[in-house]
């Protein structure tokens, strides 16, 4: 018998593209959806893109990169997780929770140890519950003049495993996601 009181989560899809006209979707058409304008910075498109859509409207969005990083002076790769949106009228539904867990599912196939995310300081406890943990370091990131300290939290997450954090200065070798 089905449990009409609590329906099933809506599933995550694939996206195969992510236009400006669906983030408009989940979040409206102002000028600074995600908060981080103030910033200047200069940020890459993401390749894989996670969606949740409720009754064909695009709700929920997630994205994947793989990007060069520096750690302690040796370089590897991470993936970065970014564009994470949640339309603000089904907040609180866990759709964050869903889109990025099918994201890291992803992002656990293409090879990297690690997800990296920058988010505003508002946003830590979320990501928090969501096994993300904080770094305490500086973080530098490319921008068209070269390198700038990241102005917004940056967060880490295992992708494998026993794949501990390495120590020392970290520069992601693009812009970010």
């Amino acid at each position: 018998m089905a449990d009409h009181l609590h329906p099933p989560p809506p599933a995550v899809v694939r996206l195969t593209h992510y236009t400006e006209a669906e983030k408009t979707e989940i979040l409206g058409d102002g000028s600074d959806p995600f908060g981080v304008a103030y910033t200047g910075l200069t940020w890459l498109p993401k390749e894989h893109h996670f969606g949740v859509r409720l009754g064909g409207r695009l709700v929920a969005h997630a994205g994947l990169l793989r990007l060069p990083v520096s750690i302690g002076g040796e370089s590897t790769e991470v993936v970065g997780v970014g564009g994470v949106a949640v339309a603000p009228d089904v907040r609180g539904r866990g759709l964050a929770r869903q889109v990025v867990a099918a994201a890291l599912d992803q992002a656990r196939t293409m090879g990297p140890q690690h997800g990296l995310l920058f988010c505003r300081r508002p946003l830590v406890p979320l990501y928090e519950r969501l096994g993300w943990r904080a770094l305490e370091q500086d973080v530098h990131v490319e921008q068209p003049d070269g390198p700038v300290l990241m102005p917004l939290r940056t967060m880490v997450t295992l992708l494998r495993d026993r794949a501990g954090w390495p120590d020392g200065a970290v520069r992601l070798l693009c812009f970010p996601m």
